[in-house]
């Protein structure tokens, strides 16, 4: 391959390698790179994504949530003053894991530096408790070996959710929010196997904007699912003491046949 290069001067997109040469997907990639070519306040929902791109809402979620993991891309749900529920979506030329951090919340700015693309869309309708989808952060401070190795448990089920289903693809900040519900699952006695299987059971068929939320809910809502009873003990073989054939007992007897041949 050859190059032939332009100079440009107008009418362009300056795209990191790493978005450019991001194994995987070319959908999210294409997205990415679409995202970043948008002016400020363009709408970037599934269904404004779709009237550009010709692939699924699935595909176009899909990549939505990879570059969300990858911190290229940055959703927070914020309360209007009149009470609606809106999505402001932040788009970063680079992942916000190589960036410094800034403050966390719905009210944080962008960090220093020239700012990323930021488009505003009315969130719609959503999975249920999505609009009650923050959950209280872990308590600053150090943390005691016991609540650390928790911590890393439930941040371990969180990202196992994908596996099972591949709309369940977290981003950093949501598995950070939702891993103090999964501990206290955890403390109650739920085994992290079960957790999942309950985190991911029954989803939502249009489950296709921000998943978090839903899990979210089923954490706070929802009773932690109890462990599973132990199996039975197998009653183990005995040999007749008359006849030698052998039946099941806690104990050498009499089989039932030669019983039933005294009486």
């Amino acid at each position: 391959m050859v190059h032939v290069r332009r100079r440009l001067t107008a009418n362009f997109t300056i795209l990191s390698n790493r978005l450019a040469q991001r194994p995987g997907s070319a959908v999210t990639v294409g997205v990415g790179a679409y995202l970043l070519s948008v002016p400020d306040g363009v709408p970037v929902s599934i269904d404004a994504l779709r009237a550009h791109f010709t692939e699924s809402r699935e595909r176009l979620a899909r990549a939505l949530n990879e570059l969300e993991a990858e911190g290229f891309l940055e959703r927070v749900v914020v309360r209007e003053e009149n009470g609606r529920i809106r999505t402001r979506t932040y788009v970063h030329d680079v992942p916000r894991a190589d960036t410094p951090a800034a403050p966390d919340g719905p009210a944080a700015a962008p960090g220093p530096g020239p700012a990323p693309a930021e488009a505003s869309e009315e969130a719609p309708d959503a999975a249920p408790g999505a609009a009650h989808e923050a959950v209280p952060d872990a308590a600053p401070g150090a943390h005691a070996p016991g609540e650390e190795a928790l911590g890393k448990a439930a941040e371990a089920v969180l990202a196992s959710l994908r596996l099972r289903d591949s709309r369940l693809l977290l981003s950093r900040r949501d598995i950070t929010r939702l891993s103090p519900g999964v501990a206290a699952w955890l403390r109650l006695g739920a085994e992290p196997r079960r957790i999942a299987e309950a985190l991911a059971a029954d989803l939502p068929s249009a489950l296709t904007h921000r998943p978090a939320g839903l899990l979210a809910y089923r954490l706070r809502a929802w009773e932690p699912p109890t462990a599973a009873p132990p199996p039975r003990a197998a009653v183990p073989w005995q040999a007749c003491d008359s006849c030698e054939r052998p039946f099941r007992g806690h104990a050498p007897a009499t089989c039932r046949e030669c019983l039933a041949e005294a009486a």
